[in-house]
């Protein structure tokens, strides 16, 4: 950790002298177990002892911003089992209130004086001391820019406060869904996640954090709010006084009673779906001669888990991975896989002789997108696919799913299978921490959010792998006695067989990022206005109003209640209109419009969404003034 340029010195010839201490008698600080440690190697490395010239190339004072303030004021607490432990003082910084899913701000917010250390010590200053005092915490990422330099922060804050072991993967990268599944396998305390999740990465771009609790699901609001309560009054941050530790070789590292377990990051991940999933029968699909995939792993995490899963375990081909090698900026991309943002793999999955399957992952690994032959699937259709087809052709379901769910603003397909397969249904706000509690209390299997993430109960997060797995599954299920030469059955024949047994709910977002915040929080209390006004019967054009609301939760099984989770306008022809401001952008806001209508009519179902959704959303740009509000004529993204 960089306190201040000359304390920085000081640690070199510190940390020198500690290594050398280790590799003769191990009467040091710290005693490497497995394997060892060079000091060249961590001296080298290290971007907190050395950063890197990009962040220099503006001045020496911007390049000692990622510290944790000034030793000179700092005083030692304690010297357990020989870590010294510094008390650190440091002051509130606005700003810090998570969103959906952790906070996210740009890099060089998070690169401010004590601003990343300020959240670390709020969140263990809101734990009780029991989930964490000797504990076992995870740490893991999606290979950002900064994940590196933050891993060290992190693990320092975690001896600071007395956690007695953290597990992280190699390099710092672990993705979100392989975080839940090792919080679960190694029955740990909680872990922390560094990641943006679809958002764009590099030194200009952004960065993000959350803490996921000991089942392996999201922080619930009643640990996220009280961590921001605490960033508004700390006062100083407790951060053990130890080198930083070479995260590039998987093995042990010991300081006094505080251990440091470097993982592979895939192979938890991988036992866990290995039980999940048939995967003989995915094999016999990827080895046909007559079936092509692809997968893009958009140069995110994913990248470190597509070979050894669809490669070295279900025999595709090594160039059926496409950007499969992860990067701290993503390739200079956009992480995000949708139609917009994963644009080379559309134009090969539309091109004329196209694979028979696709699909892509975002930055952190939990979202995805499937795609056919010249055919796009719909999250929304994809978890009630998914659900619909699970009990014949994946394992896990075989004796039937508990209950699906899904969030609020996902389109109403999948109520359509939980009615006719008699499961409970359950909708919720967005957030998959809203998921976990049902899970946990045994009420929910599969569920899903319309933003591209699908998911079980196998873990407590959203799962990209999982939902390519779950379809590659239904495919081979479906084509198991095909013989070579015979017409297989593909991704669009499942999605339109679906629709003929259960009708297409048409549905489309509209994405506005990075929106002026005022003109955003303006529009969205004038429709909360409206919805005060309406009544039953309220004429839109040619809609009749059924209700208005603002979707208020009340969580069945805490009985925790959540409000102001999106305006809905939903008519007596089942048609819906929603608006809400997103959560897990790190920069204005993004002003969010679905747009959602049930057709029955098979002849109408091979209508293009857009055509068939254009009444409904002229009539929601009307009702909101969008263009009046934000200034924006377009959305940045429609999917």
């Amino acid at each position: 950790m960089v306190f201040s340029s000359c304390l920085r010195v000081e640690n070199v010839f510190s940390h020198a002298i500690s290594k050398f201490k280790h590799s003769n008698n191990g009467n040091g600080n710290g005693s490497v177990l497995s394997p060892p440690i060079s000091s060249f190697s961590l001296l080298s490395s290290s971007p907190l002892v050395f950063p890197k010239f990009s962040l220099l190339k503006t001045s020496l004072t911007h390049s000692l911003s990622v510290k944790v303030s000034s030793s000179s004021s700092s005083t030692a607490i304690a010297e357990p089992e020989g870590i010294k432990i510094n008390s650190v003082p440091t002051k509130p910084i606005e700003g810090q209130k998570t969103g959906t899913s952790g906070l996210r701000k740009k890099v060089k917010v998070f690169m401010q004086e004590n601003y990343l250390a300020n959240w670390i010590q709020a969140l263990f200053n809101s734990l009780p001391s029991e989930d964490y005092k000797n504990g076992l915490l995870v740490l893991g990422g999606d290979g950002r820019y900064f994940n590196k330099e933050a891993s060290q922060i992190i693990i320092k804050i975690a001896a600071g406060n007395g956690v007695g072991k953290i597990l992280v993967g190699k390099e710092g990268v672990m993705s979100t869904p392989a975080v839940s599944a090792v919080i679960r396998k190694r029955k740990a305390n909680g872990g922390f996640i560094m990641s943006a999740s679809h958002n764009p990465g590099g030194p200009e771009y952004d960065w993000g954090i959350k803490f996921n609790y000991n089942s392996g699901q999201p922080a619930p609001e009643s640990i996220t709010d009280k961590i921001y309560g605490n960033t508004l009054s700390i006062s100083k941050i407790k951060i053990a006084d130890i080198p930083d530790v070479d995260l590039s070789h998987p093995g042990f590292t010991k300081y006094g009673n505080f251990i440091v377990e470097v993982v592979d990051p895939v192979s938890d991940y991988l036992e866990l779906v290995e039980h999940v999933f048939d995967f003989e029968l995915i094999r016999s699909l990827l080895s046909r001669p007559d079936f092509r995939f692809i997968f893009d792993a958009m140069h995110a995490v994913t990248g470190a888990y597509a070979k050894p899963i669809f490669v070295d375990k279900l025999g595709a081909s090594p160039d059926s991975i496409s950007n499969g090698v992860p990067l701290e900026d993503f390739g200079h991309g956009h992480p995000d896989p949708n139609l917009t943002y994963a644009k080379d793999l559309v134009k090969i999955m539309y091109s004329e002789n196209g694979p028979d399957f696709g699909a892509a992952s975002d930055g952190d690994g939990d979202r995805n997108m499937i795609l056919g032959r010249g055919f796009f699937v719909t999250p929304s259709d994809s978890v009630a696919i998914i659900a619909a087809n699970s009990q014949g052709a994946i394992p896990y379901f075989k004796s039937g799913a508990k209950g699906l769910a899904r969030s609020m603003p996902t389109s109403g397909a999948l109520d359509r299978v939980a009615e006719k397969l008699n499961l409970p249904f359950f909708e919720v706000p967005t957030g998959w921490k809203f998921f976990g509690n049902l899970m946990d209390d045994g009420k929910l299997s599969i569920c899903g959010e319309e933003s591209f993430g699908t998911g079980s109960d196998h873990i407590r997060e959203k799962d990209g792998i999982w939902a390519v797995l779950a379809w590659l599954s239904i495919i081979a299920y479906r084509n198991k006695d095909k013989k070579p030469g015979e017409k297989l059955v593909s991704v669009a024949d499942v999605v339109k067989e679906h629709w003929a047994t259960f009708g297409r709910n048409f549905f489309s977002r509209y994405d506005y990022e990075e929106c002026e915040s005022e003109g955003a929080n303006k529009m969205m209390e004038y429709l909360r206005d409206l919805v005060s006004k309406s009544k039953p019967g309220d004429k839109y054009g040619s809609y009749a109003l059924q209700y208005a609301d603002d979707f208020k939760y009340t969580d069945p099984v805490d009985g925790s209640v959540v409000t102001k989770q999106g305006v809905r306008f939903v008519f007596t022809d089942g048609s819906r209109i929603i608006f809400r401001l997103s959560g897990t952008g790190s920069a204005g806001a993004t002003v969010r419009m679905y747009i959602e209508q049930f057709e029955p009519v098979a002849s109408k179902h091979e209508m293009d969404a857009q055509t068939a959704l254009k009444p409904l959303i002229d009539l929601a740009l009307s009702l909101s003034k969008l263009k009046d509000f934000t200034g924006r004529e377009k959305p940045t993204v429609i999917t």
